[in-house]
């Protein structure tokens, strides 16, 4: 896990060699191990490189690397499977001389050219130099783990992997006020629609599972290599579709114990980071040491300690904790904004920024994850009126009461969701209702909280709400995956982890298990009232049954109602949501409101 950045200038009689240090400077946190950098002096590419150490902690493993003088990359992230492919090229008559991923890359890509992404299982974003064909190759992983900026303009491409190092090579902070908009009215923190734009106007985002080749002084267009595919299997049973998971999670969470380093695990309680850490100590089989980090709060109803107790207890786990405290999320926002580099919507980012924290101070650099299998095998309790519109479509009124009626049988806690006509009606004409709902905001535009500045909203108000009735689970699954929901937990990881150089891996997000979960029907996902069945009854036999069938869903969320009473928070928040008033986002005399607050944090980084 490192940090990336890169200048190519249209010319090399403009190109300023200080620049690539001073953008490798601004993500110093990526990477404190060391710093590289590799100079054109023919056609004016510069790249730098940040380093955190995980394997082959030599100087060999140094960045940018070189490969058969003809290529040179600076990458982020980990190719899990190198080991394998590595060998796979070996036979193909290539050479290695480093223990690193990074010379896989190169090699790969020297032999099957840009299909070299299909082979990767990982995460990642680089920028491989082709100097024979004077270009440029850059990726980024399928689900958007590791991140990648960009920026361009007539004289020079600029990239990076956070938008510091582009800001400290001399691009504006001007913010998008689109962005602005969708946060504060809709809670968006990306545009499902435009999934390139960032919450600064002149830089963009490489798109997850995206490509693009660049020559100086061309435009850039991003191109597709990975995608979802809902390709039902009907012949799987549920039993065999649980025995596969299993196995595939199994062998998923073994490619990412690879590291020359200290591996930990994240450990809320829930079933998803409670089933990667007992994994975890069954393949290690109980005899290494594994640590485990944690969030606690003192209010009895978040604390999820009890179910933590329940997954440590009797294992070689050792277990540590915190308890967020108002004092420090009022102490550190300004540095939690800087370092995610856009505004967030609720105060579990401060308690995950705490976490990994945490388990820098213990000593762990990696942690294992539990992120990405709610929204893969529909882990939200609002998945289910999804699936009620789809078992009512598909199989008719009697199949829907036996699924509701499992629901409401479950000891699960439960959204309100009542099957009446108007339920019905909607879901048997969900393509005219979402039509009439478009006609609408059409001819009056589009409803705004009332907290939104006048002239934020005209701006706006004829741009249509980016969202849609879905009628098919696995449909509405792919959307929170690939679209919108799972891109922003991903972000705010990676800049919470690496803020405190510390890497993280989400075995749930190996891209083929990912794509067997689109193979299975959605009553495998949701079964007898079960929210993620597949993942209870997979993991049956290692999960304590308090975690297994835990009734509950906490979703890591500290007592945000209880903090925003605290004194020095409302001196703090009335400040900053006036710079958001000032500003013309949030509207004079607005009630207080976090976002308001949050957007006023994040402009004043721009000063």
């Amino acid at each position: 896990m490192c940090g990336i950045a890169g200048v190519w200038y249209n010319t090399s009689i403009y190109a300023d060699k200080t620049v690539i240090k001073k953008m490798t400077d601004a993500i110093v946190h990526r990477g404190p191990d060391g710093d590289g950098f590799w100079y054109s002096e023919d056609n004016g590419l510069l790249l730098g490189h940040r380093r955190l150490s995980i394997i082959d902690l030599s100087i060999n493993g140094s960045q940018p690397m070189k490969y058969r003088s003809r290529y040179v990359i600076t990458y982020n992230g980990e190719i899990y499977n190198y080991l394998e492919l590595k060998d796979l090229l070996t036979k193909k008559g290539y050479r290695f001389f480093t223990a690193t991923d990074t010379e896989v890359i190169m090699a790969a890509y020297d032999f099957w050219g840009i299909q070299c992404l299909k082979y990767f299982d990982g995460m990642f974003a680089f920028c491989l130099y082709d100097n024979e064909k004077d270009l440029i190759f850059c990726a980024r992983d399928r689900f958007g783990e590791k991140p990648f900026h960009y920026a361009i303009n007539k004289n020079l491409f600029m990239f990076g992997s956070e938008m510091k190092s582009l800001w400290a090579a001399g691009v504006d902070k001007t913010i998008d006020d689109y962005s602005m908009y969708l946060f504060l009215n809709f809670e968006l923190h990306e545009d499902p629609t435009d999934k390139t734009r960032t919450f600064f106007k002149h830089i963009k985002r490489l798109k997850p599972g995206h490509y693009f080749i660049y020559q100086r002084g061309k435009e850039i267009k991003q191109e597709k290599y990975w995608e979802i595919k809902q390709e039902i299997n009907t012949y799987i049973s549920f039993d065999e579709a649980c025995l596969k998971f299993k196995e595939m999670l199994f062998s998923s969470i073994k490619l990412r114990l690879r590291s020359d380093v200290a591996i930990g695990t994240s450990l809320s309680g829930g079933l998803d980071s409670s089933s990667v850490a007992l994994v975890m100590n069954q393949i290690n089989k109980n005899s290494i040491l594994q640590k485990s980090f944690s969030a606690r709060f003192d209010d009895a109803s978040l604390d999820e300690g009890f179910y933590m107790n329940k997954v440590v207890e009797n294992r070689n786990i050792e277990h540590f904790s915190v308890y967020p405290q108002i004092s420090n999320l009022v102490k550190d926002i300004e540095k939690i904004i800087y370092h995610q580099e856009e505004p967030f919507a609720g105060a579990s980012i401060s308690a995950q920024w705490e976490v990994f924290k945490l388990a820098k101070e213990n000593g762990v650099t990696v942690l294992l994850d539990g992120q990405g299998a709610d929204e893969v095998f529909a882990g939200y309790t609002h998945f289910f009126k999804t699936y009620f519109r789809e078992i009512y479509l598909k199989n008719g009124r009697k199949a829907l009461n036996v699924a509701y009626n499992n629901y409401l049988n479950c000891n699960i806690v439960k959204e309100d969701i009542k099957i009446n006509k108007q339920f019905l009606f909607e879901t048997k004409f969900h393509k005219a209702f979402y039509e009439l709902r478009i006609l609408k905001q059409k001819l009056v535009g589009v409803n705004s909280s009332a907290h939104i500045h006048p002239d934020l909203k005209n701006a706006f108000k004829n741009n249509l709400a980016p969202f849609n009735t879905y009628v098919d689970l696995n449909a509405s699954l792919e959307h929170y995956t690939s679209n919108s929901g799972l891109d922003k937990l991903l972000r705010f990881a990676d800049r919470n982890s690496m803020a405190h150089s510390v890497e993280v891996r989400l075995p749930f997000l190996s891209h083929e298990l990912v794509e067997f979960a689109f193979t299975l029907p959605s009553e495998y996902k949701i079964r007898e009232g079960w929210t993620k069945a597949i993942i209870r009854h997979g993991l049956n036999d290692i999960l304590p049954d308090e975690i297994a069938w835990r009734k509950n869903k906490l979703g890591f969320q500290p007592p945000q109602k209880e903090w925003e009473t605290d004194s020095e928070f409302i001196k703090k928040a009335k400040y900053y949501q006036q710079i958001a008033v000032e500003n013309k986002y949030i509207k004079p005399n607005a009630n207080f409101i976090w976002n308001g607050f949050m957007a006023g944090v994040f402009i004043n980084l721009t000063k």
